[in-house]
């Protein structure tokens, strides 16, 4: 990659320079949406609130919860206790003086003392899968709670969030994200408690058997935690930057992918592979400081209990041999400090994990704490809608600085087809989007049927609106089915109606399995046409009072643009429509055309009038009879 494409991804994506300095890039303009490239990660914000949320879904299950912790009580209580077995077993029947008692006796003994150990091993391993089992059961339930939670919060958040977050990085918290904390509760959750419960017993037993050598090991637990807290520290901010990068770098992947035609029509193979090396080398870089944060904490501490054990051997034989310790307690003694030690270690090891799904959860409760769609106060749902609009005065921005659209001022009745035309950027998909309560005007008011938009229910809002995007979108599932998406008490003879008066029964029928023909990735099977016809289709089936088309007929040839027009001027007849169109042909029947520039609507009228007029329209139309 040369040194200019270098800088250039850099300045894009907001990453360090070249050499390593921390370079910070703002890509949006004045009052744009946010640059999403730009949130690469950072320190957690609440670790102690995400870990505490999370328990709460854990809370839920609390029968379950109990089993798991009696379960976990016999497996920490029968392994303390087999432990403990071998003090008495090795004073009484492997360390004694060959010429005191009956050796076969004591071999009988032996035997008979090694089925009970066998036996009590039998009960911790039992209880330990038993644990394992349930809390397998709850982190399922816990995780299907969240994922339920966070798509249905992904319902009501505003289409704002979505303009200014990938698909890409929104899944990512759903696999990614989820998985990682998925993890943490299988197994990395209920080891820490268990092994915190091991270590509580753990120091009662060697205090019990010999009071220095449990005291010694207990000293190393403080340097133990002081080590572990210090590197807690730096991996936990290292595990939130790498699963904000590996968000970055799915969203990437998804947009490309489903991008592909325009990446290879114009050759930007080798732009889209350098963008996607450079995004992987940050994630990278990001995932070997987290791994290694994370992973040096292990042999750290491991470590640090080899030597506790050491000196617990070597003190302990001392005592043995001055102070008359018998062997048994010894072997118990050096035996619990390894044990001690191992639940201490495998926390630390386990930290990766924790890291890892406290990040990942952040994340996702970051989308659930984004403010919804803000429904108005005292709303109300009228009993019909009949469709009549006025729109006076609105002044609209994305965001307060920029204004988008100016003074704008126009009235539509059931029955009518208003127009919008102007170059791209004028504002045109604007009006619709506030129309359709995507966004809240800031000045001006919007009424239906004399209602107050922002007074009626968006729900009810919204469904007496159907709409065509230029960008199609269908649904895996049957075509029957996508047509009815439109409305889903609609029959079968309604489904065929429909998709005649948008010209798709044709194709159809043509299909291998006609309207039951099964449809995957947004009807990759189908031309870009086909998958129009059908969105038309869907809002023909539709019975809503008002009808947006935003360039509905573009990706069909003339011909067909021809039979749809007859068909929709059918369903025209009793609704108020408003059509957005470059093609000045689709808009020549409307009863008002809006020529719009910059905002601000710059000519009025039908168009004969408009020609008349000889202003932009006539500017435009003759620009397009002169391309035909």
């Amino acid at each position: 990659m040369d040194q200019e494409r270098a800088l250039r991804i850099q300045k894009k994506y907001g990453q360090t320079s070249l050499n390593g300095q921390k370079k910070e890039f703002s890509m949006g303009g004045p009052g744009g949406p946010p640059n999403r490239r730009q949130a690469m990660g950072g320190k957690p914000k609440d670790t102690k609130g995400t870990m505490l949320r999370l328990m709460q879904y854990l809370g839920k299950e609390k029968k379950w919860i109990l089993a798991a912790a009696v379960s976990m009580i016999f497996y920490t209580i029968s392994s303390l206790a087999a432990s403990y077995m071998l003090r008495p077993i090795i004073n009484r029947f492997i360390y004694f003086d060959s010429s005191d008692g009956d050796i076969t006796k004591r071999v009988r003994g032996l035997a008979g003392a090694l089925a009970v150990l066998a036996l009590v091993y039998g009960v911790s391993v039992f209880s330990q899968w038993l644990q394992q089992r349930i809390m397998l059961y709850v982190s399922q339930k816990s995780l299907l709670r969240m994922r339920k939670e966070l798509f249905d919060k992904l319902q009501t958040l505003p289409i704002s969030y979505f303009d200014n977050h990938t698909t890409g990085d929104i899944m990512s918290r759903f696999t990614n994200d989820v998985d990682a904390v998925g993890e943490m509760l299988n197994t990395t959750f209920i080891q820490m408690i268990s092994g915190g419960i091991t270590v509580i017993g753990t120091i009662v037993l060697m205090l019990y058997t010999n009071v220095i050598l449990g005291m010694m090991t207990i000293l190393i637990t403080p340097v133990l935690m002081l080590t572990s807290k210090m590197l807690i520290k730096t991996g936990r901010r290292a595990y939130a930057s790498q699963q904000s990068k590996l968000g970055i770098l799915n969203g990437f992947a998804q947009e490309t992918i489903t991008g592909q035609k325009v990446v290879k029509i114009f050759n930007h193979e080798e732009i889209a592979i350098d963008e996607f090396d450079f995004l992987n080398e940050e994630l990278l870089h990001a995932q070997i400081k987290a791994q290694f944060r994370s992973g040096i904490m292990g042999p750290v501490t491991h470590q640090l209990c080899n030597i506790g054990y050491a000196v617990t051997a070597c003190v302990g034989a001392i005592l043995a041999v001055v102070k008359g310790f018998d062997l048994g307690g010894l072997a118990v003694s050096v035996n619990y400090t390894r044990q001690f030690n191992r639940p201490i270690n495998e926390i630390s090891m386990q930290m990766n994990n924790v890291f890892s799904a406290l990040a990942g959860a952040e994340r996702v409760f970051a989308v659930m704490d984004q403010e919804p769609e803000k429904e108005s106060q005292d709303t109300v749902v009228p009993d019909k809608m009949k469709g009549n609009i006025v729109v006076d005065h609105v002044n609209f921005g994305y965001t307060p600085e920029v204004t988008v659209l100016r003074d704008i001022s126009l009235y539509a009745k059931p029955g009518q087809k208003i127009a919008f035309v102007g170059s791209t950027g004028a504002g045109k998909t604007t009006v619709t989007n506030l129309l359709s309560r995507f966004y809240d005007i800031q000045t001006g008011s919007i009424t239906i049927d004399g209602i107050p938009i922002e007074k009626i229910e968006r729900g009810f809002l919204r469904s007496n609106i159907a709409m065509v995007l230029q960008d199609t979108h269908l649904f895996t599932g049957t075509v029957r089915e996508n047509i009815r998406y439109g409305r889903l008490d609609a029959t079968d003879e309604e489904v065929e109606e429909a998709a005649k008066i948008a010209s798709a029964h044709f194709f159809i029928k043509n299909l291998e399995n006609g309207y039951d023909t099964i449809l995957e990735q947004d009807g990759a099977n189908l031309s870009q046409g086909q998958r129009q016809l059908l969105n038309i289709a869907r809002a023909a089936i539709s019975k809503a009072p008002i009808l947006i088309l935003d360039e509905a007929t573009s990706s069909v040839d003339t011909r067909t643009e021809r039979h749809i027009e007859e068909g929709m001027d059918a369903i025209m007849q009793d609704r108020t429509t408003f059509v957005i169109a470059h093609r000045l042909s689709t808009v020549r029947k409307s009863n008002a055309i809006m020529v719009l520039e910059k905002g601000r609507i710059i000519e009025r009228g039908t168009h004969e009038e408009l020609l008349e007029m000889n202003g932009r329209y006539a500017d435009l139309y003759h620009e397009i009879a002169e391309l035909d």
